[in-house]
């Protein structure tokens, strides 16, 4: 019985991202559809953000946990994160470089044992990538300022989208608000990194 929930546990994270060091092109949406995968906006490819640090810069700027998911393209246990079951009111940022990208309004309870959305707060607040590990094609998700790794998106969400943005709580900083107040389309950087 042990080795099955050992195997059971093993296949939960294989499946769940891959750490890898590499640094990759990323496609950032843009406004026409991609054929490739329908949910999404054909993309640019892009070898520049905004926020450009060398591999140790980021390794002073963030924990050893923070940098193997967000640069090392990881993750994390299910169930046993911070933000899985968060059901506060905020905003939720990149945690390597403090841009929005999700806010509690399009989060949900999607079964997984991560903090899932259904919708970015908006499409220049993330980018994605094909992602090719595990003998399978899943379609990352990353930050649409810094380029970290922040999970994968899959067509199995709740409407209006259809989409799971499945992410690591580890890439995320969460700041409860009153979202009635706040312009989430127009909210500033988070200070701190």
């Amino acid at each position: 019985m042990k080795y099955l929930v050992t195997l059971s546990f093993s296949i939960v994270l294989i499946l769940g991202c891959r750490s890898s060091d590499q640094d990759q092109k990323v496609n950032v949406q843009s406004a026409s559809l991609n054929t490739n995968h329908p949910h999404t906006a054909q993309a640019d490819t892009i070898d520049k953000y905004e926020v450009q640090k060398t591999k140790e810069e980021w390794k002073q700027i963030l924990t050893s946990s923070e940098y193997r998911i967000l640069r090392g393209r990881g993750t994390e246990l299910p169930y046993v994160n911070k933000y899985y079951d968060n059901k506060k009111e905020g905003v939720y940022y990149c945690a390597a470089c403090g841009q929005p990208i999700f806010t509690s309004k399009t989060k949900y309870a999607s079964g997984t044992g991560w903090p899932s959305f259904w919708k970015p707060i908006k499409p220049s607040a993330i980018g994605e990538r094909e992602d090719n590990s595990f003998f399978m094609t899943r379609t990352e998700v990353v930050c649409g300022r810094c380029g970290s790794h922040l999970g994968h998106v899959f067509e199995d969400g709740p409407e209006p989208t259809g989409l799971r943005y499945c992410l690591n709580s580890l890439a995320l900083d969460f700041e409860e608000r009153d979202l009635s107040e706040t312009d989430v389309q127009n909210l500033p950087i988070k200070d701190g990194r």
